[in-house]
């Protein structure tokens, strides 16, 4: 894809089953050839009359309660993709157009949307115009249906001015329709502009392929620099991860995030190509993704624990295609072996091979990405705005305006992020012969995991050891099958040690959540720090760090959310969450202790 140097960005406050993007989407595909340039003048003072000609790709963000079924949906492209009705942001993509939907009631959520727009489409008023005016961009233009004398007096009171309406966006106008122009006196940021689109990707595992795939697509040129000889050779080297979103009680920031994290990546994967069962495994064998959603069934410890299950179901009337309670009875059946306790059933999770999604993603950059493996980056060097990542002899491997730490717990090898609160815990993977246990149809975990048979190989595991031995140890073979036999009692008794497995290094901080974004300036620390934005950074150098035991889920969405930073786009997420995920939030932390 080329670069894209202006987007549209248009928002509805509502959505009903899509007919006004359909109407947009039209217009949008029958425009013609896009303009080189948005006019310096227009885009400083507006109208923005010459921004839709000029925009490279259409970027829709629309406000809605919940979500339609897909079969109702007013564009038939959107229904292989479309989420389940869960509250939230989701982002789905047609090409050059992109959708947000933002599910839930209205200004909240248009609180916590980051982003600037061309454009806004209120189908009904009611709506707080001065949330939107923040939105909004010098010229903006609105349309609005319903409009009474006192939403006009709020509107002119918003910094909005009434205008004939002639928008080339707007579709089939009603004959109430009201149009208005963005022309607040108050001094305005300008539009943004284009980034220099080259970056240094360190590291080539699930983190650093999803950024170079999410990069490449905008039309970055980017160079990857992995010490091993292919992608995926630490903890994205596992045969088989699992995949599934969180529940809680109180639906808490890692929860929204899990879930956030958990559908976007499934849409990620679709795009890809989608999820293989009998695909070959790893990041060296050509072919699709190896993966299955054959579902995953979160079993109860005990009866107490089984008691909260059944209860968060029942509180936030999840759909039953994102989870739902099943029984002990109902458990046992699916799993063909008793159990005490029922669970939540996940029925699209499951498991994927990270080696081969590293190797898909990175495929889809083409001729975007340079490779460079066997080569260690130890050292970073800023001179005349350009980063340079030298080697253990010294040699510089690339130099590029940007880098972006993919790296894991390396990154604190380098002196930039010495002091990012990272740590690492030992995993132990067990691999079993498919033949000496249960054919399982689906995932299931409880203290522990075990998958299905993948090529022959039943994974279980994994422990959790304060240790950087990467030996296997027959201690954690036997607490992986003592962990799996509570799962499935009397399926392994008939197992024998010594077991074929994988150890691998979770990276994590300290609340377990990723460092996703600009990273902070520790040498830059003095001055008045309060808030996140506040927090020093190094021009550049940002992290994709301490994704824990989900990389699965949280690499495509990481790296997205990095991406729409680099090229100043909407988030792809509340900005609470966003906040919640910035490296920048444990240098803040520490200087308000202190």
């Amino acid at each position: 894809m080329p670069a894209i140097n202006h987007r549209f960005v248009l928002l509805a406050t509502a959505f009903g089953v899509g007919g006004h993007f359909a109407q947009v989407l039209d217009a949008w595909r029958r425009r013609g050839p896009a303009i080189p340039t948005v006019p310096a003048a227009e885009d400083a003072q507006g109208p923005r009359a010459l921004a839709w000609q000029a925009a490279q790709a259409l970027h829709y963000i629309a406000v809605l309660p919940a979500l339609p079924p897909a079969a109702v949906l007013a564009v038939a492209d959107l229904r292989a993709q479309w989420p389940v009705d869960v509250p939230g942001f989701h982002r789905l993509s047609l090409g050059d157009v992109t959708l947000d939907l933002l599910v839930g009631d209205i200004e909240p959520c248009l609180q916590q949307l980051q982003a600037r727009v061309d454009a806004v489409y209120m189908p009904q008023a009611g709506v707080d115009l001065r949330t939107v005016a923040r939105l909004a961009l010098p010229g903006a233009q609105l349309a609005m249906h319903g409009a009474d004398d006192g939403t006009l007096k709020a509107l002119r009171s918003a910094g909005f001015t009434q205008q004939d309406c002639t928008y080339s966006w707007l579709g089939e106008a009603d004959a109430d329709a009201v149009c208005a122009e963005f022309t607040s006196r108050k001094p305005q940021p300008p539009r943004a502009a284009p980034p220099d689109r080259r970056a240094i990707v360190v590291g080539a595992g699930m983190a650093g392929a999803a950024i170079c795939e999410r990069l490449a697509a905008r039309g970055w040129d980017l160079t990857l620099i992995e010490r091993h000889g292919l992608p995926a050779q630490e903890a994205s080297g596992n045969r088989s991860g699992i995949f599934m979103p969180l529940l809680s009680r109180d639906d808490n920031i890692p929860t929204r995030l899990a879930r956030a994290a958990y559908l976007y990546a499934q849409r990620r994967w679709c795009a890809l190509g989608g999820l293989h069962p009998e695909a070959p495994v790893g990041a060296d064998v050509a072919g699709p993704i190896a993966g299955s959603q054959c579902g995953v069934l979160q079993l109860a410890r005990d009866a107490e624990h089984a008691a909260l299950q059944r209860e968060v179901a029942a509180a936030w009337r999840y759909p039953e295609a994102y989870v739902r309670w099943v029984d002990a009875q109902q458990a046992g059946a699916m799993l063909g072996v008793p159990v005490p306790h029922g669970g939540w059933l996940f029925p699209q999770g499951g498991w994927a091979n990270p080696g081969s999604l590293c190797r898909a993603m990175l495929d889809a950059c083409g001729a975007r990405l340079a490779r460079i493996y066997h080569r260690e980056a130890v050292t970073l060097l800023r001179a005349g705005g350009q980063w340079q990542v030298l080697d253990t002899q010294g040699q510089v491997l690339a130099q590029a305006p940007n880098v972006i730490l993919a790296n894991s717990a390396g990154a604190q090898s380098l002196a930039q992020t010495a002091q990012l609160p990272l740590y690492t815990m030992r995993g132990q993977v067990t691999h079993v012969d498919a033949q000496a246990f249960p054919n399982l149809p689906l995932v299931v975990c409880r203290e522990a995991y075990i998958t299905p048979a993948v090529h022959g190989i039943v994974s279980a595991g994994a422990t959790y050891d304060a240790d950087k031995d990467a030996a296997l140890w027959p201690a954690s073979q036997q607490e992986n099958l003592e962990r799996a036999a509570e799962i499935l009692p009397g399926a392994l008794d008939q197992l024998n040690l010594p077991l074929a497995g994988r150890v691998g290094f979770r990276c994590m901080v300290p609340d377990r959540l990723p460092l996703v974004g600009a990273l902070p300036d520790y040498s830059a620390a003095g001055g008045k720090v309060e808030r996140l934005r506040d927090v020093p950074r190094h021009p550049g150098l940002y992290g994709l760090l301490a994704y824990a035991s989900r990389g699965l889920i949280w690499a495509p969405l990481a790296a997205e959310i990095l991406a729409a930073q680099l090229e100043n786009e909407p988030l792809p997420l509340e900005t609470t969450l966003a906040a919640a995920l910035d490296p920048g939030r444990f240098f803040l932390k520490a200087l308000k202790k202190n």
